[in-house]
């Protein structure tokens, strides 16, 4: 497995004991963690764990399945600089109630997971005869 891709499955491990934590601390003691605690929770879970756990997986096995190298192995290297530093920005946040890098924050990780649809999109995509 590229190292990149073991990282993404590393991280997306680290989201989710981050995210569980952030949940059980705010079932504890809601007032404990600043901010849209339920938002960025869910944010962790779903862009952190989710998300980055399919990246890993999906940027060695789905070029595998499609007997295609990955398109663009640089793409996916931004992409895990991209992703993280999205959810980071986002997460920071909905830490202190700051709307602007909540959006500042989204539109980065949406562009992550434009990158990871665009590199898979063209590695699946058919060469030559269908069939």
């Amino acid at each position: 497995m590229h190292r990149r891709n073991r990282l993404f499955v590393t991280l997306s491990l680290a989201y989710a004991l981050l995210g569980g934590l952030i949940g059980i601390t705010w079932l504890f003691d809601p007032g404990l963690i600043p901010g849209d605690v339920a938002r960025l929770h869910g944010h962790i879970m779903l862009l952190g764990f989710i998300a980055m756990m399919i990246y890993g997986i999906g940027l060695h096995v789905l070029p595998r399945f499609s007997g295609n190298p990955l398109f663009s192995e640089r793409l996916a290297n931004w992409q895990l600089y991209v992703s993280n530093g999205g959810l980071w920005v986002m997460s920071a946040g909905w830490l202190g109630t700051f709307n602007l890098l909540v959006l500042i924050g989204g539109m980065i990780s949406w562009i992550g997971i434009g990158m990871f649809a665009l590199n898979i999109m063209l590695t699946v995509k058919v060469h030559g005869p269908a069939g």
